[in-house]
């Protein structure tokens, strides 16, 4: 199947790795931006294949897992609401929030349902009329063009029972963020394609220069993995510090017009809360003053909702790559994807996730024996 097979040729990811082993000098630490990337790598152990000098650091790209605690018990305070319908992707049933998760307001009589579009909320909305529809809009750059298109659709089609709990994060912040943290160890970054086939590139010069860390977009497969890290190991053993495009079949310079101007029309720039790592100034998205009246925050009043994050999970530095999922003592022992204390563990793109789902169970040598 094309893009499946050619992307996962071994013998081409043997030369890539001899390629890598060759050019590889000194310790680099570069971080995978997207929470795809960081079960790629693990799924097919390229962290493990890597010359020992080459330190993978899983970044914060997993969508479900920086949604902030309080936005998930919003969400739940509304979709136990008796007038309400509550539409959300699968992965986000079992993300736990104070006491409880969606799966339990479901249980509990609560009408939760699974869409796999945020159109498809919009048609439930049509077929209720006597009920509020509520779509819970989380992601990055990637699912926001879709999300906006929901709300430019609800309010040209006059469809008034439609609302958008909007938790939409932007990948630039977040990785200016980390590079401030006086702990960053990141000299390089994978930058996420999907992320990029919407933006474009243009984001990421102004980062590379500033913090002086090469940026290579990179798609999914092991083989765009390994030419991603090639291609970051290649500047940073020769001192440049540039953006390069290794995922051309995806990702065009200027992104995707369309979209972009979609999302400029719905929604507008604020700062944003990431789960376990906090308030990131112009981070994310919410609703243009033009659709606010489609916010569900508003229309339920929960705005002013704040919780504290559990104190066991360490699920925030896993996601600022300051530790590996099984350097916290919660993970695989009171923390499991069956009872999770965050939603690393529960993902389908959490770096939790991946290290229990592949078996990465035991802790680093330098962390067991400490």
């Amino acid at each position: 199947m094309k893009y499946l097979d050619e992307f996962s040729n071994p013998e081409l990811a043997r030369n890539l790795l001899e390629r890598i082993r060759a050019t590889t000098t000194r310790r680099w630490s570069i971080m995978e931006v997207c929470g795809g990337q960081t079960h790629s790598i693990i799924r097919h152990g390229i962290d493990q294949l890597l010359p020992d000098q080459i330190e993978m650091i899983h970044g914060p790209g997993c969508p479900v897992c920086v949604t902030p605690l309080e936005i998930i018990d919003k969400a739940l305070e509304i979709a136990a609401r008796p007038d309400v319908i509550f539409c959300s992707f699968g992965d986000m049933l079992r993300v736990p929030g104070s006491s409880q998760d969606l799966f339990r307001i479901k249980s509990a009589g609560g009408d939760v349902r699974v869409v796999y579009s945020p159109l498809d909320a919009l048609t439930i909305a049509r077929q209720n009329p006597d009920k509020q529809v509520v779509f819970f809009g989380i992601g990055f750059e990637t699912t926001a063009p879709a999300n906006a298109m929901t709300v430019y659709q609800a309010q040209r089609l006059g469809i008034e029972n439609f609302s958008l709990l909007v938790s939409h994060v932007l990948v630039p912040p977040a990785i200016a963020a980390i590079m401030e943290s006086p702990d960053c160890r990141v000299q390089g970054f994978l930058a996420a394609g999907h992320v990029c086939a919407v933006m474009g590139t243009g984001e990421y010069p102004p980062l590379a220069a500033k913090y002086r860390v090469p940026m290579v977009v990179t798609g999914f497969e092991p083989l765009d993995i390994l030419e991603g890290i090639r291609r970051t190991v290649a500047q940073l053993e020769a001192g440049r510090y540039e953006v390069e495009n290794a995922y051309p079949r995806a990702v065009p310079a200027e992104g995707n017009p369309a979209a972009k101007a979609m999302l400029e029309d719905v929604f507008e720039v604020t700062d944003r809360g990431w789960r376990g790592i906090g308030v990131i100034p112009r981070s994310g998205w919410r609703l243009s003053p033009k659709y606010r009246a489609y916010d569900a925050e508003h229309r339920f009043d929960v705005q002013d909702l704040h919780t504290d994050e559990s104190s066991i999970c360490r699920s925030g530095e896993v996601l600022q790559g300051l530790i590996k999922p099984t350097e916290c003592a919660a993970f695989g022992k009171t923390c499991t994807p069956r009872n999770p204390l965050g939603a690393t563990m529960v993902s389908a793109e959490g770096a939790c996730a991946a290290y229990y789902l592949y078996r990465r169970l035991d802790q680093p040598a330098e962390v067991a024996h400490a």
